[in-house]
């Protein structure tokens, strides 16, 4: 008989000992383990991604009762531990003593007989006495706090409060925290949306508007989302808002020629290509094969015939290239701070140096992509994060360097979305603020 908290364990040490990525890691077991029950999928789910995103306070609450910091833990040990405190702490669900019980069956089947009485401890300590660790005072220590309650590295933290202050700085991390739906983009050319929409809740998936866009939705109470006839004909594309505003900052006219310099898994492209409602040409690029097939997959699944993808390094110049575009969209590798909800185990990888290095690199794709627009043609920058260094001081430095200019973004954005900094060519979306993921985009226009 499976154990399904052996599965768990084997996740969590695959994501917080061996660096894989959570949704990697997580999909994987469960594409092994497909015999499983709907309800033991969805418990490994809750608990692998709890554990995950919580990490920091649930590391917190044992070292609170634990004579051996987990720092100094074996891995075993440690996620044994994490997880069982997630359930106590964080899953009514479950009782206190079937999390303990299980949590010691586990460390002894894990070879660990000798621990099972410090892990017997230490859980039911956490059990009975709830409220022996307090948490930083929030006054004294506000960053201390924020870090705690909301599993933030302490460095992220600053920075938010000294960007965005007190206030929108906990709006962001408890949004992030919060359950993220499943938000599609139907698809507007050949179709409408009031057959798409019944072609999902024939098949039982309810569906309602997400905001901000028309052809925005949020779909659930579905069991995977290949399995609906919608998605298998390309009528929806999971998406992020947004991610789905990027297209419409860039409002292609009919028959433009558009560069995707990052575009896998394709969703821009995509979305571009069904404005331009078959006409034009949409070069869909990216840096590997693998990737590349990626975006061949989601154009014929919908069925798009103005979209081209092409394996290409956007670091490397391609001279062909040069004033061929009437438009360039730079979706660049970022940070993604700005999707800690989607993706937990990105706040506990990205670094200080690691975000320098990306605002960089991400400069180096820029000076490539400004000789490719051509003159009078859209450059569109975006990323999906909430750093300075790799949105609004990026746009300074290209502004600086290149013969590009901002553009307005109102006449392209709904208006709830509008503001002074959209008016000037820029929009930072902050999760917890908007109704998104958090999301920069800025739009230039080539000099004639």
């Amino acid at each position: 008989m499976t154990n399904i908290r052996e599965i768990i364990l084997d996740i969590l040490l695959a994501i917080l000992r061996d660096g894989v990525y959570s949704q990697n890691a997580i999909h994987g077991a469960l594409e092994k383990y497909q015999y499983l029950t709907k309800r033991d999928r969805a418990f490994i789910t809750r608990v692998v991604e709890g554990t995950v995103e919580r990490l920091i306070e649930l590391d917190y609450i044992i070292d609170g009762y634990s004579q051996v910091p987990v720092a100094k833990m074996k891995p075993v040990i440690a996620n044994i531990l994490r997880s069982a405190v997630y359930q106590i702490r964080f899953m009514r669900s479950v009782p206190d003593a079937s999390a303990v019980n299980e949590a010691v069956k586990l460390a002894q089947s894990r070879g660990f007989y000798n621990l099972k009485g410090f892990v017997n401890g230490v859980l039911r300590n956490v059990s009975r006495h709830p409220g022996v660790v307090p948490y930083p005072d929030r006054e004294k220590d506000l960053i201390g706090f924020l870090t705690v309650a909301y599993s933030t590295p302490r460095w992220i933290v600053e920075e938010w409060v000294d960007a965005y202050g007190e206030f929108v700085t906990e709006k962001m991390l408890a949004a992030l925290m919060e359950p993220r739906p499943t938000t599609i983009r139907l698809k507007t050319d050949g179709i409408t949306r009031a057959e798409i929409l019944e072609s999902l809740r024939a098949q039982g998936a309810y569906v309602k508007p997400a905001g901000c866009l028309p052809y925005a939705f949020n779909v659930a109470d579905y069991s995977f989302l290949p399995s609906l006839e919608a998605f298998r004909k390309g009528w929806i594309f999971p998406q992020d808002l947004g991610s789905m505003l990027v297209a419409e900052v860039a409002d292609p006219a009919e028959g433009s020629v558009v560069f995707d310099l990052c575009a896998a898994p394709g969703g821009k492209s995509l979305h571009v290509a069904d404005k331009l409602k078959g006409s034009g040409l949409v070069e869909a690029r990216d840096i590997s094969a693998q990737k590349v097939a990626l975006i061949e997959e989601n154009v014929a699944r919908a069925n798009l015939t103005n979209v081209r993808p092409r394996v290409m390094d956007a670091l490397v110049y391609d001279p062909e290239s040069e004033g061929r575009a009437d438009l360039v969209i730079c979706d660049l590798p970022c940070s993604g701070l700005g999707v800690i909800g989607r993706k937990p185990d990105i706040k506990y990888r990205v670094t200080q140096i690691r975000v320098r290095e990306l605002a960089e690199l991400q400069r180096k794709i820029l000076h490539n992509a400004a000789s490719y627009v051509k003159p009078g043609g859209v450059l569109v920058y975006s990323t999906c994060t909430v750093s300075a260094p790799e949105n609004q001081l990026n746009v300074d430095w290209f502004l600086k360097n290149y013969s590009f200019q901002l553009e307005d973004l109102d006449p392209y954005l709904p208006a709830e979305l509008k503001s002074l900094a959209t008016k000037e060519g820029t929009l930072q979306l902050l999760p917890g603020i908007h109704p998104t993921d958090g999301f920069f985009i800025a739009r230039f226009r080539r000099e004639k």
